[in-house]
């Protein structure tokens, strides 16, 4: 009994070192998709994130009270 213990053991000793000098070839890797780093405005709409030209600015009231909320301001676009 004790010997096919000890052989049970080395068996999965075995197992082991065979898994763990397999090539690292064999394993698949996970690619993962990388998220640009971006301005986040909280508008009226809600956050969201906005596109990498503009920039988000104080909204105020039409009396110039601030709202609490950013506007989006984007650069004109040339020919278009």
């Amino acid at each position: 009994m004790r010997t096919v213990t000890v052989i049970a053991l080395i068996a999965i000793g075995a197992a082991e070192l065979a898994y763990l000098a397999a090539p690292t070839l064999a394993k698949s890797k996970v690619h993962r998709r990388v998220r640009e780093t971006g301005q986040i405005a909280c508008t009226v709409e809600g956050c969201h994130r906005i596109p990498p030209n503009c920039h988000p600015e104080q909204g105020y009231s039409f009396d110039g009270i601030p709202t609490g909320y950013d506007i989006v301001v984007c650069p004109p676009q040339v020919g278009k």
